[in-house]
């Protein structure tokens, strides 16, 4: 389960600053993050939850699901072949 981080960081305090920003949910531990120039981690809250969210797609825990060929296929995509 992701913690929860406090919130706002001091670097995010100023919405008022930026018309355009909004407060929206990290994506990594769902805490409050301003979406605006403000925050040089959006859509992140912080740097720690931008670093774990980087190490994530390193070490491919974000995979899109395959249908990998049997091996005993011949070379290529089994359903390209005659």
């Amino acid at each position: 389960m992701a913690r929860q981080h406090p919130t706002p960081a001091p670097q995010q305090a100023s919405a008022t600053a930026d018309p355009a920003a909004r407060w929206v949910t990290c994506p990594q531990c769902g805490g409050r993050s301003l979406y605006g120039s403000a925050n040089r981690f959006r859509p992140f809250c912080s740097e720690r939850c931008k670093q774990i969210d980087l190490g994530a797609w390193a070490s491919e825990e974000f995979r899109m699901p395959t249908e990998a060929p049997p091996d005993d296929a011949a070379f290529g995509d089994p359903r390209l072949m005659p």
